[in-house]
This record gives structure tokens, C-alpha cells and sequence, in this order.
């Protein structure tokens, strides 16, 4: 079973991208979406993160802005709270594995944020980003309810530059040209990868599809 590896800046239409994979049948693991589930009400990060950083849990609920205050630049902290989630996650990866197995599935997409700033992408088979201009990225998240100028920067600030993720990527999926356009492009990824089989991990570049 081929592992994709897809990431992207915010704004550069990734989930938009994750859900056309989806569309052609290759089954997604939403890497944020897991953490939103674990993080919920019920969820199985709230009670040791309650434990771990009190105060961080409301409502049943961990907090996600407190939590991400009381860890930003305390290294001690922010270990912490990764050996707390890092396990839960990957539990939830691998349940998710198996019922991609279960179901045959040749290939499956990994939908993770920051997959190079965490070195996630040499666990991968190949590697996929989303991608656009910035003036286009800076357009679409403005538009958002309650993000100004500030917060895109700070943003942008975490993340590795567009420009060296594409550089390192096997494929760039360019979503500024509609949805037609971007879904031939992740038909072509597919096709691709069913031709010619994984790429090597450890290699960063590799040609798109009919280059």
C-alpha cells in the first residue's frame, strides 16, 4: 500500500485537494481532524491534558488557545504535551491503517499541516503540496472570519516557506485555476503512482506526472 504524504501552507487549498483524493476512492487520515477529535469532549487527550495542564480544559473540552499558550516557547512543556498526544495519535493512524487494509486500498493519503516541519515526509512513499501564489494564499485566508494581517504572519512565521516545500515535494498540485484543474492534476498523481509505484524514501524531488 503506497503512503501519500500531503501537506501545504494554510490557505493553499489542502483540504480542498484531501477531499478530491477522497472523491477518486483513496481513503484520507485528517491529521488535524484526529487532534480535534482526541481534544473534544470525551476525547482521550482531555482528562491527561487536564492532568498534565490544568486549567487548559473547559467545558469538557481542552482548550486549544490556553493549551497552545501555556506550551508556546517552554520546550519542557511542549515535550510534555507530545509524549501525551504523539501516542494517541498514533493509535488512531494506525486503526486507520487497518481498516485501509481491510478495505484493499492500494494507496492512502495522510493529510498533515506540518509534515516537513516535523520530518513526517520521510515516512512517506511519496510526498504531495498544495500550492498557490501568495497573493492568492493571502486573499483566501483574510477572507476568514477574524484573521487580520497579524495573525497570517505569525502564522506563515511556523510554517516552511511554500517555495521549499514545492521543492521538495514529488508532486505540486497548483489550485489556483478552479477545481477542474486541480482535480486533473491529483487523477494524474494517482494515475502516477498505480503506473510507476512509490518513489524511494529519502529522495526530496521527483518529477510531476508528464514531466
Amino acid at each position: 500500500m503506497i503512503t501519500i504524504g500531503l501537506t501545504g501552507s494554510i490557505g493553499m487549498g489542502k483540504s480542498t485537494t484531501a477531499a478530491m483524493f477522497a472523491e477518486e476512492g483513496v481513503p484520507v487520515y485528517d491529521a488535524d481532524a484526529e487532534v480535534h477529535r482526541i481534544y473534544a469532549e470525551g476525547g482521550a487527550a482531555v482528562s491527561p491534558l487536564g492532568e498534565a495542564f490544568p486549567g487548559v480544559v473547559r467545558d469538557g473540552a481542552v482548550h486549544r488557545p490556553t493549551l497552545s499558550a501555556r506550551v508556546v516557547g517552554d520546550a519542557a512543556a511542549l515535550d510534555r504535551l507530545n509524549r501525551i498526544v504523539h501516542p494517541l495519535l498514533g493509535a488512531g493512524r494506525a486503526a486507520f491503517f487497518a481498516a485501509a487494509t481491510e478495505s484493499g486500498a492500494d494507496m492512502v493519503v495522510l493529510d498533515i499541516p506540518l509534515l516537513f516541519e516535523t520530518g513526517g515526509e520521510r515516512n512517506m512513499d511519496a510526498v504531495v503540496v498544495a500550492s498557490a501564489p501568495a497573493q492568492v494564499q493571502r486573499a483566501r485566508v483574510l477572507a476568514r472570519e477574524d484573521m487580520t494581517e497579524a495573525k497570517l504572519d505569525a502564522i506563515l512565521a511556523r510554517q516552511m516557506a511554500d517555495e521549499e516545500k514545492r521543492a521538495r515535494a514529488h508532486y505540486v498540485v497548483d489550485t489556483q485555476h478552479g477545481l477542474d484543474h486541480a482535480r486533473a492534476q491529483v487523477r494524474a498523481i494517482i494515475a502516477d503512482l498505480r503506473a510507476h509505484g512509490p518513489h524511494p524514501r529519502g529522495v526530496e524531488t521527483a518529477p510531476e506526472p508528464g514531466q
